[in-house]
Parts: C-alpha cells; sequence; structure tokens
C-alpha cells in the first residue's frame, strides 16, 4: 500500500463495517461544578501549605485582589460552588483580570456578568481550571507567604496547583455534565473497559472539554463527543480493531522514530481507534505518556483510552477545517464534528448512511441530557 502522509486522520470505518481502516479521533472529557444552584455548596479553598484562597481585607469591592491566606475562616474566605461554572464569595466572584488568557494573568474579585474569565472547572485532579484559557489557579512564584497574589497558569501538576474545593453537595459528583446513569443508559452493552471512572479521570487532560460555554453547550459537547464515540465502537463495545489483517499497515517507516513497538504494534485502539505510529507518537507527546513504545496503554488503561480520544477531539481537525470541540463551542454544529472525524468517506453524500448514525446517537443522547440538538446535523 503507499506510503501514508503524518496526518493525524487517515482513511477509516466504523467498527460495524468491521474497522477495515482505522484512524485516529477523540476522547474523553472535563470535570466541571455543573450542579443546580440548589445544590451549591459553600466552604473554603485550601491549597499550598495549607493555607486558603483569601478576598484581600475582606473587601467586596470590584478589582480586590484574591491572595493565599492563612486560614480562618471568615467570609474572606468561604467560597461557594453556585451551580452555574463560577466561584463566589462576598456576593462576586472569581474573575480574571481583563480577560487575560495569558500565563501570569491576576485574579480578582468582581461582578457576576457570566464572562468566560468568570467560569472555573474543578477536576478530579484538584485543579481549579479556567476553560477559556486553558489554564489553572496558581500561586505566583510557588510562594506560600500570606498575601501572595493568585493568578492562572498553564497547567503543570504542580503544588501551587492544586487545590482542596467545596463538596458539590449533591448532584453528579464527577461534576462532569454527564452522570454515571445517562453514561449507564447511553450505553447499556458497553464493554466493561469503558468505565464511566476512566473516563472522568481523563477530563483533567482537556479541562475545556464540555467546560466552555453555557450550560446547553457544554451538554450538546459531551452529547457530540460520546454519539461519535458510540458510532466508532459499536456503542463502546470495541477496544480494539476487529480486523487483524490490517495491524501491520499502520507502521510508517518514513517517521525518524520508526515502530519500536514491532512492525503491527499501532493497530486502531480505544474509543475512536487511535492508528499509525505517528499518531500514537503525537498523542503520547502531548498526553505525557509514551505510547509510541506501549502502545498497549490503550487497550489496557480506560483513562489512557479516553485520553487519546480527548487528544483528537480538543486539537485535531483531520479532514475537516475545525476541530470537533470548537465546532460544538462556536455554534458550528454537529455534522462538522462527522467532517472532522471522517469526513472524506462519509461526508458530502459520500455515506448518509453512517451519517445518520452518528446523527441519530447524537439527538438520542441529546435527549438523555435534556438539552436541544441545536442545528446543523448533517455534512
Amino acid at each position: 500500500m503507499p506510503t501514508p502522509l503524518p496526518c493525524t486522520i487517515l482513511r477509516r470505518r466504523s467498527p460495524l463495517a468491521r474497522l477495515t481502516v482505522s484512524a485516529v479521533l477523540a476522547l474523553a472529557l472535563s470535570a466541571l461544578f455543573a450542579v443546580s444552584p440548589a445544590w451549591a455548596a459553600e466552604g473554603q479553598i485550601s491549597g499550598l501549605a495549607g493555607k486558603c484562597v483569601d478576598v484581600a481585607a475582606a473587601s467586596n469591592a470590584n478589582g480586590t485582589a484574591v491572595q493565599l491566606y492563612d486560614c480562618n475562616g471568615t467570609n474572606a474566605q468561604k467560597w461557594s460552588n453556585s451551580g452555574d461554572g463560577t466561584l463566589r464569595a462576598l456576593g462576586k466572584c472569581l474573575d480574571v483580570v481583563d480577560r487575560s488568557t495569558a500565563n501570569g494573568a491576576a485574579v480578582q474579585l468582581w461582578d457576576c456578568s457570566g464572562g468566560a474569565n468568570q467560569q472555573w472547572v474543578v477536576t478530579g485532579a484538584r485543579d481549579i481550571v479556567n476553560p477559556a484559557a486553558n489554564k489553572c489557579l496558581d500561586v505566583r512564584d510557588n510562594n506560600s507567604a500570606n498575601g501572595t497574589r493568585l493568578q492562572i497558569w498553564t497547567c503543570t501538576g504542580g503544588a501551587n496547583q492544586k487545590w482542596n474545593a467545596p463538596a458539590s453537595g449533591g448532584g453528579n459528583p464527577s461534576g462532569f455534565v454527564v452522570s454515571e446513569a445517562q453514561f449507564n443508559q447511553m450505553f447499556p452493552n458497553r464493554n466493561s473497559f469503558y468505565t464511566y471512572s476512566g473516563l472522568t479521570a481523563a477530563l483533567s487532560a482537556y479541562p475545556g472539554f464540555a467546560g466552555t460555554g453555557s450550560d446547553t453547550t457544554k451538554k450538546q459537547e459531551a452529547a457530540a463527543f460520546l454519539a461519535n464515540v458510540n458510532h466508532e465502537t459499536g456503542g463502546l463495545v470495541y477496544v480494539v480493531e476487529q480486523n487483524t489483517a490490517n495491524y501491520p499497515h499502520y507502521c510508517d517507516w518514513n517517521q525518524p522514530y520508526g515502530c519500536p513497538a514491532g512492525q503491527a504494534a499501532y493497530y486502531g485502539r480505544g474509543p475512536i481507534q487511535l492508528s499509525w505510529n505517528f499518531n500514537y507518537k503525537a498523542a503520547g507527546d502531548a498526553l505525557g505518556i509514551d505510547l509510541l513504545n506501549n502502545p498497549w496503554l490503550v487497550q489496557n488503561d480506560a483513562s489512557v483510552a479516553w485520553k487519546t480520544g480527548l487528544w483528537y477531539w480538543n486539537t485535531q481537525s483531520g479532514p475537516g477545517t475545525m476541530t470537533p470541540h470548537a465546532a460544538m463551542v462556536n455554534g458550528a454544529g454537529f455534522g462538522q464534528t462527522i467532517r472532522s472525524i471522517n469526513g472524506s468517506l462519509e461526508c458530502d453524500g459520500r455515506n448518509p448512511a453512517q451519517v445518520q448514525s452518528r446523527v441519530d446517537a447524537y439527538q438520542r443522547f441529546a435527549s438523555i441530557l435534556g438539552v436541544s440538538p441545536g442545528n446543523n446535523l448533517y455534512c
């Protein structure tokens, strides 16, 4: 067969067509304080050196600095999860100054406006992330002194970005817009490998996923992702590509790193069937996991499998013009996620039955989440 070019997505089919040729796509999601206001919880947010997120001088004036300070139980340190993605103290919202998405942008207290700079995702890994910037709440210079200003910064996993925030108090404990009960309703016959806990554990890799925009947008994106996954895996049944005759075909020896795991090691795996050595390399580099040398992690570790899907969904456009994440967040519609996943084989009338299968799943999942599917469903 011709030597493939190192693009992210090559020819692919659903496992329902026995995955004669697979490729790479998306998965996983982001955990968020997305519970109803009836479940709002209140308490301290503690972090570095056991100190608390504090409003300077307990002032509720717009622009008041938010800092690290000894925990003292005062209202200046009492933060509520209001159920709309905001974190509030003294009647106002935790806010990124000037709507900046840059490293080092300070946070402050400000009137709640519904802006993206006031949206926060609390992940299972104890990060507090602003999805618009895709950055973490951070203690400046890793300095635990009282009065140290808080800011946003690229997520590093450091101790100065780890927080113990108020519990949700009810609703969905994972924070993800899809509850475990809804997930099980969507995939009643799923393979036991594809666990809900594996999915929610993977959310911290891309906090903007299902954590950006309105509650409607978040649910639509989660439904869109899971609908495409449903199609690619036959309802989360298939973990690996079924046609073993294809396995030796996914090694591009023109890549400088070759195929260290073996000629036949890079077959389709996971929720969207990651395949080819260069895709394992790219996904692994992005996720900080050595998938080039150990591609079997994708079929043995549910969280890794979901993360590879998330990697594609949030960063790759395949044969389309935008990432699936961008398609849902920017209102382009579900049809553009199909184009980015398998448009060269399905869109523009090439395989309307496959497109309809994806659309049917998306509409069903949106109904389970209680949200309209929106417009532009077809590609």
